[in-house]
């Protein structure tokens, strides 16, 4: 049971050196950025002349944060 526990909440976030509390974060404000990019795209979908690039931005933003975590 320790392992299973061990490798759902543990394993991961050591291997991009940060603890449980710290990867937590991360992947909750990663969440909310997406979730702006996804709104921001619906907008742009709809009426095209509003969030040319925000969606994009937001994306390479956050490929930039998370490309080399963990090397």
């Amino acid at each position: 049971m320790t392992r299973i526990i061990e490798r759902m909440f543990i394993t991961h976030p050591q291997s991009v050196d940060e603890s449980y509390l710290e990867h937590f974060g991360f992947a909750m404000r990663f969440s909310g950025l997406l979730f702006a990019a996804a709104g921001a795209a619906l907008i742009h979908a709809l009426v095209p002349c509003l969030f040319e690039k925000t969606a994009s931005g937001i994306v390479r933003q956050l490929y930039a944060r998370t490309a080399n975590r963990g090397n």
